[in-house]
């Protein structure tokens, strides 16, 4: 039995997908806070409560309930008032075995003081969120004397193997490409779900990663490369993502725009290729 190239590559797209969706949404109840002491309201506790929802909700890598039933974790909390400030004490709890994964507080000096987005972030620090960086990837980019290319595979143990990763320059009409590669780690914020401003423009980033790479083969100043506050935003099916406030850089350019448009070139749009 012979298979055409059309099919090959629509049963790869059906793997790549399966892959992608077989990362399962964590499913994360909130149970209405309590009130402790004086000073504080019902309406209050509830008001925060609310938010907490809505701001889980909008991170996309959940699936969020107002209950502890039926759920796999749940965040439970009280709000009391101290010194003037606000305080919500919570704890995330594992739903099945009912033990407390952290706690955790924030405080304010109104109760709209208190930063949700912090309370948040602690109260999922222990929760496996979905890593839709996990496989292997490829960016290319198409310079006048041929590509530059880097292939990456983003591990499950937050190690980086790098089969490739080309620098290049062009100086005086002559350009220089070295085909490196090595190993690294990196950080993955799947919940960094917010809206950015890059060159004037609003961009509602999926994740924030870093990367750190040890390099062998490449252009000195390439042999070690850290990259801190990465923002992605990935495509609907999660097979491509991109950075959008810079780069991982990989060369130079000293000829001007003749020779490309900018002085530095850097890998920023990439594709899963396992």
């Amino acid at each position: 039995m012979c298979f055409s190239k059309k099919s090959v590559f629509l049963f790869c797209l059906f793997i790549l997908s399966c892959a992608v969706y077989a990362q399962k949404a964590p499913v994360v109840g909130v149970i209405v806070f309590d009130t402790k002491g004086s000073g504080v309201t019902a309406a209050e506790a509830a008001s925060i409560s609310g938010k907490v929802i809505s701001e889980l909700t909008s991170w996309g890598t959940l699936n969020v309930l107002q209950t502890d039933e039926g759920t796999e974790y749940f965040i439970q909390g009280t709000l009391s008032k101290s010194d003037n400030n606000f305080v919500l004490s919570a704890s995330t709890v594992n739903a099945k075995t009912k033990q407390t994964l952290n706690e955790y507080s924030e405080r304010g000096s109104t109760v709209n003081g208190i930063s949700i987005s912090a309370l948040c972030a602690k109260a999922v620090e222990k929760v496996p969120l979905p890593n839709y960086l996990l496989g292997k990837w490829q960016s290319t980019i198409n310079m006048p004397d041929g590509p530059v290319v880097c292939i990456m595979e983003f591990k499950s143990d937050r190690s980086v193997s790098v089969e490739r990763f080309d620098t290049w320059e062009h100086k005086k009409n002559n350009a220089l490409r070295y085909e490196g590669y090595g190993k690294g780690g990196y950080s993955y914020v799947g919940y960094a779900n917010r809206l950015i401003t890059v060159n004037s423009k609003q961009i509602r980033i999926d994740a924030v990663i870093g990367v750190t790479l040890e390099l062998e083969e490449t252009l000195p100043e390439q042999t070690k490369l850290d990259t801190r506050g990465i923002s992605v935003v990935f495509n609907a099916d999660k097979t491509t993502f991109e950075i959008v406030n810079g780069s991982l850089l990989c060369g130079r350019n000293f000829d001007g725009p003749s020779v490309y448009p900018a002085a530095v070139i850097g890998f920023s749009q990439f594709v899963k290729i396992r």
